[in-house]
């Protein structure tokens, strides 16, 4: 726990803490996830800053009892910036012998671990491979331990309500949340209320788990304890005025693409086929009938972007999304798009890989995909979101370009952005400028490839509309007029003018900013993606203990910003930090030619803060 001090509150004395990291850790049936989750909605609405990390296992369902089954979920709030769901835990809830092994060597060293020592069984211990209890055995002397038997606990809370012993024991994880609860003086109410409303139709259920919730409250208050467990007070963090929701990557992204295409007056058409973890994005723009969507589960990943891109020819907004393995599935097809050149968002929500990978672990590694990954040549635009917040953003631009320079857009997230949960201030809409897409509609000289002089986009055409019958597809067009050409200065002209087309959009996007520090000086840390909390946590402390370093963080990764080779030369090192083995930087280099450090890490978890201290003391030569 950081920035420890002590509040009076009445007349107790509780321990003030600027931020605090817990992660609840458990079999993938305990309901960790559900129980991270509701703890973040409390601790939102007490008004900390927070970053969420749900951490889950690939397999549908593991053994029970077993490593490859835990579960965890990690939160970091506090009352000062949170921007990475935390290095190391404070406090590490361990709901049997699987979750302490999996997650006890990232507690902090005096760190509090609870325990439902019920779990600590004979069977279970054997199942995590433990050959003695490390509750009896020492090996957690670094630690404050907390043996609570919360199975026994919760069936008794829970006994006046007639449940069979198994789902009275599914109450278990909200007699742990009303324990942390009271640790931290977040409220019940808000987590009864939704309790009520989940179980509306299974009032007992509803009943039970809010006995459940309020008997680990009431442990937390009237039990004497060892003196591990103590009530600690988190302060607000003070927010630019405004009205606040948590959302993660994928809520948010859905939400700019919806906001992209209602300023462009288009509707979105989502074609998707179901892959983890970006198979949200379909669930919640589905949800959104209201505003025009359409969305439609594909049978494979092929129909999915093909069904997209024919929305597009029809005049609607084609979207599709998937992780890197469905990406791959699509590329010819978003060759096609390339050469019909049609606007087309593609979201490659990235995962560990390759083939089918680690596909609940998050990882940078799509990035040569996105940018290279095709047959021929063929260029597109490729964004790359950096929190769960900056996926609305993102989500507006990919549409403006895509619709503005008639192009596929690749916009790149990955599994801890998607997952992840933070405070976002709701936008007023009203402040985006509109981007209205203008069909042609003149007959006279029409043919499908004539071009906008400045932007080099081709005109929109809808299909019906009188006197604009057309053709266009995958084999080369002519430039003149948009019929079949196999003509060699042809080709060379076209493949030149959508290369050019492609380049051009740099002029129209922001010149590349410094995200923490000045320009020039000794050291930048290069980012993208979700690799921005760590980055910027690491360099801001670095530069508070008077190091010159200053940390910059692309979203445009293709094309680049214009000013992007004149920053990073004014720099004497740059490091470049990406959670794959080096492919920005090889970008970077094979662009400017400059000198540059890879910070690789290839572990399916994200940064940790300390990683990216590390590396700037090293380049500085500078002990910590």
């Amino acid at each position: 726990m950081n920035g420890q001090a002590t509040a009076a509150l009445g007349n107790e004395t509780l321990e003030e803490m600027e931020s605090v990291v817990v992660r609840f850790a458990g079999d993938s049936g305990d309901g960790m996830q559900l129980t991270g989750t509701q703890f973040s909605v409390a601790t939102a609405l007490e008004g900390s800053d927070l970053s969420t990390f749900p951490d889950f296992p690939a397999e549908i369902r593991a053994p029970v009892g077993t490593t490859f089954g835990v579960s965890a979920f990690q939160i970091n709030f506090g009352s000062v910036e949170v921007s990475t769901a935390g290095d190391a835990p404070d406090v590490l809830v361990a709901m049997n012998p699987a979750a302490l092994k999996v997650n006890i060597a990232n507690l902090k060293q005096g760190g509090l671990v609870l325990v439902d020592e019920s779990a600590f069984n004979a069977k279970n211990l054997s199942k995590a491979g433990y050959e003695a209890n490390p509750l009896e055995d020492g090996s957690l002397g670094a630690f404050r331990v907390e043996k609570i038997d919360i199975s026994k606990m919760t069936l008794e809370a829970v006994k006046e309500f007639g449940l069979g012993n198994k789902d009275a024991l599914r109450c278990k994880n909200m007699w742990t949340l009303g324990l942390v609860l009271w640790m931290f003086g977040r409220k019940r109410q808000p987590i009864i209320d939704w309790l009520n409303e989940k179980f509306a139709k299974k009032p007992e259920v509803a009943d039970a788990n809010i006995a459940a919730l309020n008997a680990g409250h009431a442990y937390g208050e009237t039990v004497e304890i060892s003196g591990n467990i103590r009530q600690c007070h988190v302060g607000k963090f003070q927010e630019e005025p405004g009205e606040y929701r948590t959302v993660n990557g994928n809520q948010a992204l859905s939400w700019g693409l919806l906001a992209g295409s209602q300023l462009a007056d288009l509707q979105l058409v989502l074609g998707s086929y179901p892959i983890t973890p970006a198979s949200p994005l379909l669930h919640t723009l589905s949800g959104l009938k209201d505003f025009g969507v359409v969305t439609f589960q594909a049978e494979d990943e092929i129909a999915a972007v093909c069904g997209a891109i024919g929305a597009s020819f029809a005049g609607g907004l084609g979207i599709t999304s998937s992780s890197g393995p469905g990406i791959a599935l699509k590329t010819e097809a978003i060759g096609l798009a390339i050469s019909t050149e049609l606007p087309l968002v593609i979201v490659d929500i990235q995962r560990a890989g390759p083939s089918t990978g680690l596909p609940t672990k998050t990882e940078q590694s799509d990035l040569f995909q996105a940018v290279w990954g095709r047959n021929g040549d063929a260029p597109l635009v490729v964004l790359s979101t950096s929190s769960s917040a900056d996926c609305f953003e993102v989500g507006v631009e990919a549409v403006r370009l895509a619709t503005k320079y008639m192009t596929p857009v690749i916009v790149l997230s990955d599994g801890y952005i998607a997952n992840a949960a933070e405070p976002w201030k709701i936008p007023d809409v009203d402040e985006f400028e509109p981007f209205p897409v203008k069909f042609h509609t003149e007959k006279e000289g029409f043919h499908p490839f004539l071009r906008d002089p400045e932007t080099l986009a081709r005109v929109w055409a809808k299909p019906g509309t009188e006197g604009l019958m057309h053709r266009i597809g995958g084999i080369e067009k002519s430039y003149d007029s948009g019929h079949i050409s196999y003509d060699p200065e042809n080709h060379q002209k076209m493949t030149d003018t959508r290369r050019l087309k492609i380049g051009g959009i740099a002029n129209d996007i922001p010149e590349q900013e410094v995200s923490t520090g000045v320009k020039g000086g000794k050291l930048a840390v290069v980012g993208w993606g979700s690799t921005r909390g760590a980055i910027h946590q690491a360099v801001q402390k670095a530069r508070t203990e008077g190091h010159d370093v200053s940390h910059i963080h692309i979203r445009n990764i293709w094309p680049l910003p214009r000013n992007l080779e004149e920053l990073l030369k004014s720099y004497d090192k740059v490091i470049v930090a990406e959670m794959n083995v080096g492919q920005l930087n090889t970008l970077l280099k094979s662009q400017y030619l400059l000198d540059t450090t890879s910070l690789s890490k290839v572990t399916g978890q994200p940064f940790k803060i300390a990683e990216i201290e590390e590396a700037i003391h090293k380049a500085l030569g500078a002990g910590k």
